[in-house]
């Protein structure tokens, strides 16, 4: 699979809420913004956006001036207070705007009005380096949120409201939180005909996602409160995802329950910004995952986040692993829902290895990391994502639901912390659960199981019994275990409260044991060989997408030294020595993933189809072609695969004029 590929597969489903976190990192401001009355106008032929925004905001007491965040693309030319008299911004270095009141801030209510105009293409430089998060174009204009294309403070932690007034060229449509009716025929400020849309989204959340384009009419199926807007080129595949997308909101309506809106509007982002992006009533998803397997659970992410994000938001930065990893886990219960068991243990694997990719510090402190680092996302959505499968586990399914739907009935609407959601489960079950919030929270690191036993035959017919230790290496460890005796007869499962380094167990059986296991059913984040291995490799492919090409090769060799048969590490091996057009070494490590453990099985048609266009780049046709044959031969299908060796039998691979 190409390297593209494997960086998109990498931020799908999450790049927004770690946008989230780390622009929260940056600075807890000292103003919080209530509300937002907004009047726009965007000029795609020309890049441009005119807006003046009116914000409802309290300061504390003595505080010299307020600072918010604007794109660095954008020129304030006026700023004034309620009264009208103008008032004197400066920009920060951090790109903020830092205006101070003319008569000091007394704690109460404030109300400003900035306005300011500029281009934004999204080629400029943006409030994140390396993320493009704005551009006014043709056929399609996004403002997310997180590009501050108004003033923002307390990103994804300060709740407010939106009234919105927006023109942009006839025949556009645009979508943002709170429609009010129809669009109406006005003049844009260059004499063109407009059409101009309303949006007021009264209850405190974070409207403030913008997009505009020219899609298709709208797909819906079923009670059509999901609705689906994608451009021409994708219609074919609208159906399809009106269908997933409405299974998905239903599910989660089922599974955490009544949101206040039940409206949701799917819409096509073009591939040159974030994987996926919401607001309230609103999901985009890019056009390149409309119509693929990935974009399945890439929609069930973002749909999640309608409740855990849009409903109840974290409280703080540190409470970030609350939302992020409900939204990812949310992604995981439909997977399994849909999938079954097998499909969500296999999904899960993942996970884990980025739960402890980056695992040094506690889960709670997640903020003490910096802006847009690999560490708050394996933190907060992968680990996150864990603790609540591990807290599904030790609930029970059913108490489990009870509390997510607790939370969300608590506090929807508003801000919660770690201790809140500590409170909520508590009070849906009847096990005690400071022992485990105090070890995936407060703690760091996963025990790394074995046991030892002896069996024993009972006497008078009575059967065995297996007298045995649970052996792991974190001290402060405590938690209820499954194992799993398998027996020639009946197999036995009990829960063992696994306390420290060492815990006894007895159990007796019928049928003469073969086999103990630890947590059979995969409940418990724990160390294994196997998941080192995806460890290294996962942090070599973040290091790819940084294009660190060094540190990322001394990751997968990690990995190798971890399991020399690892054919995902040679694979990834091979990928990155194909991008430094380093082709021997490349197809070297291409052969040694055909050779290795086959894991996972897309490594076979994937290191064929690459060899192929190896040999099509050196002159080889015809080694080229048995390659792209062999490829079809798999029948496997992942990412296109197959789609792409038919192709290269009929065309030879060439790279880009940029590769």
């Amino acid at each position: 699979m190409r390297n593209l590929r494997a960086r998109v597969r990498l931020a799908a489903g999450c790049a927004l809420m770690m946008l989230a976190a780390a622009l929260a990192a940056a600075q807890r401001p000292a103003a919080h913004v209530s509300g937002y009355v907004i009047d726009a106008e965007l000029d795609p032929a020309t890049h441009h956006i005119a807006a003046k925004a009116t914000v409802r905001f309290t300061a504390p007491e003595g505080l010299p001036a307020a600072s918010f965040g604007l794109h660095p693309a954008l020129r304030v030319t006026k700023i004034s207070d309620a009264t009208g008299a103008p008032l004197n911004g400066e920009r920060g270095t951090d790109g903020s705007v830092r205006v101070a009141p003319l008569a000091a801030f007394d704690g109460q209510p404030q109300q400003w009005s900035f306005e300011y105009d500029g281009a934004i293409t999204g080629r400029e430089d943006g409030p994140v380096e390396g993320l493009k998060l704005a551009a006014i174009d043709e056929p399609i204009s996004y403002l997310l949120y997180a590009a501050r294309w108004f003033p923002t403070t307390g990103y994804m932690t300060d709740r407010f409201t939106m009234e919105l007034r927006l023109r942009v060229p006839q025949g556009m449509r645009v979508f943002a939180s709170g429609a009010t009716g129809a669009a109406v025929a006005v003049t844009l400020a260059s004499g063109k005909p407009g059409d101009e849309y309303q949006f007021n989204w009264t209850r405190a959340s974070f409207p403030g996602t913008v997009i505009a384009g020219r899609y298709a009419d709208p797909v819906s199926v079923g009670a059509g409160n999901v609705k689906v807007y994608v451009t021409i080129a994708h219609r074919q595949a609208a159906e399809a995802l009106a269908e997933t997308a409405t299974r998905e909101f239903d599910f989660f309506t089922d599974s955490f329950g009544r949101l206040s809106s039940s409206r949701l509007n799917v819409v096509e982002l073009p591939d040159d910004t974030l994987p996926a992006a919401w607001a309230p009533e609103l999901a985009a998803i890019l056009g390149a995952h409309v119509g693929d397997k990935a974009g399945v659970r890439l929609l069930a992410n973002t749909i999640a986040h309608q409740w855990w994000g849009a409903a109840v938001s974290p409280r703080t930065l540190n409470d970030g692993w609350i939302m992020n990893g409900l939204a990812r886990y949310g992604e995981l219960l439909y997977l399994e829902n849909e999938n079954g068991r097998n499909a969500l243990r296999t999904a899960l694997a993942d996970v884990s290895a980025g739960a402890l990719a980056y695992d040094t510090i506690p889960l709670a402190n997640a903020s003490r990391f910096g802006a847009f680092t690999p560490e708050y996302q394996s933190m907060t959505l992968e680990k996150g994502a864990c603790v609540f499968h591990m807290l599904r586990g030790v609930e029970g399914d059913k108490a489990f639901l009870e509390t997510l739907k607790g939370a969300l009935s608590q506090y929807d609407g508003k801000p919660m912390s770690t201790r809140e959601f500590e409170k909520v489960a508590e009070a849906h079950t009847d096990a005690n659960l400071t022992p485990f919030f105090a070890q995936w929270l407060d703690g760091t690191g996963a025990p790394r199981f074995s046991n030892k036993y002896s069996v024993y035959r009972l006497g008078n017919g009575k059967g065995f019994r297996v007298i045995g230790e649970i052996d792991q290496d974190l001290d402060l460890f405590r938690m209820p275990v499954e194992l799993r005796i398998e027996t020639e007869g009946k197999t036995v499962t009990k829960k063992i409260e696994v306390v420290g380094t060492n815990t006894p167990f007895v159990i007796d059986t019928f049928g003469r044991p073969r086999r103990v296991r630890i947590d059979p059913e995969e409940w418990v984040l724990k160390t294994t060989p196997d998941l080192e291995v995806r460890v290294a490799i996962l942090k070599g492919q973040q290091l790819m997408a940084q294009n660190d090409l060094p540190a990322a090769l001394a990751q997968y060799q990690k990995a190798l030294e971890a399991n020399p048969l690892s054919s995902l590490a040679s694979y990834r091996i091979g990928e990155l020595l194909f991008a430094q057009h380093n082709y021997q070494a490349s197809v070297n490590a291409y052969r040694d993933a055909l050779r290795g453990d086959g894991e996972p099985k897309w490594s076979e048609v994937w290191s064929h189809i690459q060899i192929g266009k190896i040999f099509d780049l050196t002159g080889q046709r015809d080694r080229a072609v048995n390659e792209y044959r062999l490829a079809v031969q798999t029948n496997d299908n992942t990412q296109g695969a197959l789609n792409e060796a038919r192709l290269r039998l009929q065309k030879p691979f060439k790279l880009a004029e940029n590769e």
